[in-house]
């Protein structure tokens, strides 16, 4: 029988020694939380920007999220069992010193790699925060303080996302894009002060060791696998590298799963699958973010290439969606103790659906209003999905568990981004191209097919207008906007699917009678 060792640092000479420290551990939490959602909002605001600073891609603005997504995803569960194995808070310390130091790398980056290379890194720290962040409140809370605690950590996570935009858009419009990064500097000095000061340590005494094999396995498979998505938006599915990278992909993840199957300390407990609400919650963490999050990097191209709107005026925006989900997770977040978790997720994901269906139908005359609707639907059911969502994962399986079982929701998640991300940005460009080829066939500007939809793609379009007679500019503006919505249309229909799927599965498997009690006795089987 497994022993949780859960406040040694007593013994350690803590100075929160002899003092309730769950309250302190809430905060610490927070704000590090806060600190991760807060730059991920900030980012999608500040993309635009880093593209014409830096002269960048298309593709490059899909690996500056994705490297970030793509080495969270490898690396959680692997932190979640160093941590159990360590010490959470020793982890939560690493992780806190890792981010803010990639944090400061990449607004000092002079290129697309360097700034790649740095958002890498900070996943490496985000992963580490991630793993821990929900364990260690599993671990300091019980009973329904869990669930007041869970509810805060919602609300804030809220409070993040909503802030995130308007933060991002001032920093950009007034400083730079770089301060987005450099805002983390303070922030996660006074995390790491005050996890050392006030967070007490928890581990398992019979953690297993790290799962090296399934770790390079299931890295090489997801990099693989984003790398083509990726590469196919440029030289298409049928190109040798883009083939090999799915085949390569595909042979890894069967050889993951059957490895983790026979492994008798997997980091990829396949059990936890057994229980029907571990897996709901797995595809709820997947489908929101490859669903509404992963959308909203082309809307904010949408916002400043197209609609010219500053990243300030962008962020402002924003808030219809962010606003949505802040005053709505507080609501979710008092409700987890005494709703049934499954009558949050499944239809926050169904209005996170019907949300991004309204947001269809855009045109070349357009306004941002047009959005407005979906955005505020999409924003209720983010707010319903991430308060309860976080207990899916820790509230089924024994505290001594909590690290792998945290770490492997958090890894849907990110999953969710780096995949969507890629798979949406492939339609996108496919969309693009053949949208632009119908609108220019047979007008003055079919012989600058190419360079409209590369422009349109790295938001390069404004010095096409002083090279084109007057007469052309404005059908140079229909085109332009046209094939952008149209593009956006067709992904905005893919994120819904992905959305509502997600809702009837989640849904479907979701059930009360699988999470832990208070005592944190086993979890019930599953029937």
């Amino acid at each position: 029988m497994t022993t949780e060792k859960t406040f040694p640092a007593v013994r350690e000479g803590n100075p929160a020694a002899g003092r309730d420290p769950k309250w302190w551990t809430l905060a610490a939490v927070c704000l590090g939380t806060f600190m991760l959602l807060l730059d991920i909002t900030i980012v999608n605001v500040a993309l635009p920007a880093i593209q014409t600073s830096l002269h960048s891609s298309f593709a490059d603005l899909q690996w500056v999220v994705d490297a970030y997504a793509l080495t969270l995803a490898a690396l959680l569960l692997t932190a979640g069992s160093l941590a159990d194995m360590f010490g959470r808070r020793k982890l939560w310390l690493v992780g806190l010193v890792v981010f803010t130091g990639a944090s400061a790398l990449c607004g000092a980056a002079q290129s697309p790699l360097m700034l790649e290379l740095s958002r890498g890194l900070q996943g490496v720290g985000g992963a580490i925060m991630f793993s821990v962040s929900l364990a260690l409140l599993a671990t300091a809370f019980r009973g329904r303080e869990r669930g007041v605690a869970f509810g805060v950590w919602g609300a804030i996570t809220g409070v993040a996302v909503a802030i995130g935009p308007i933060v991002g858009g001032a920093l950009v419009t007034g400083l730079s894009w770089r301060y987005i990064f450099f805002v983390n500097l303070p922030i996660g000095v006074v995390a790491v002060v005050l996890s050392v000061t006030r967070v007490l340590e928890s581990r398992n005494d019979h953690a297993r060791r790290p799962d090296w094999v399934g770790f390079g396995l299931f890295t090489v498979a997801l990099a693989s696998l984003i790398y083509a998505l990726i590469e196919s938006g440029s030289v298409g599915f049928g190109a040798t590298r883009v083939v090999a990278a799915f085949a390569v992909a595909a042979v890894l993840l069967v050889t993951f799963v059957v490895a983790e199957a026979r492994n008798d300390h997997a980091m990829f407990d396949l059990s936890l699958f057994r229980l029907p609400t571990f897996s709901g919650g797995s595809i709820a963490a997947f489908g929101v973010s490859a669903g509404i999050f992963s959308v909203l990097l082309y809307l904010v191209l949408y916002l400043q290439d197209v609609l010219r709107y500053s990243a300030l005026q962008t962020g402002l925006r924003l808030l219809v969606l962010s606003g949505g989900i802040m005053v709505v997770a507080g609501i979710a977040g008092r409700l987890t103790s005494r709703v049934p978790v499954r009558a949050l997720i499944g239809p926050g994901l169904a209005l996170v659906g019907v949300g991004l269906l309204l947001m269809r139908g855009l045109t070349a005359g357009s306004s941002w209003t047009h959005l407005i609707p979906g955005l505020i639907i999409a924003g209720i059911g983010v707010g319903f999905i991430n308060p309860p969502l976080a207990s899916t994962a820790v509230g089924v399986v024994q505290p001594q568990r909590s690290g792998m079982a945290s770490g492997i929701n958090s890894t849907f998640r990110q999953v969710g981004i780096a995949t969507g991300i890629a798979l949406l940005g492939t339609l996108f460009s496919n969309r693009l191209t053949s949208a632009v080829a119908t609108r220019t066939a047979g007008t003055a500007l079919a012989s600058h097919r190419g360079a409209i939809t590369t422009g349109l793609e790295n938001g390069s379009t404004g010095g096409m207008f002083a090279k084109l007679p007057p007469a052309q500019r404005g059908l140079l503006e229909h085109v332009l906007r046209g094939s952008f919505t149209s593009a956006l249309d067709e992904i905005l229909l893919v994120a819904a699917v992905i959305s509502f799927v997600a809702a009837v599965l989640s849904f479907a498997l979701i059930r009360s009678k699988d999470f832990t009690s208070a005592a944190a006795g086993p979890a019930a089987p599953a029937h």
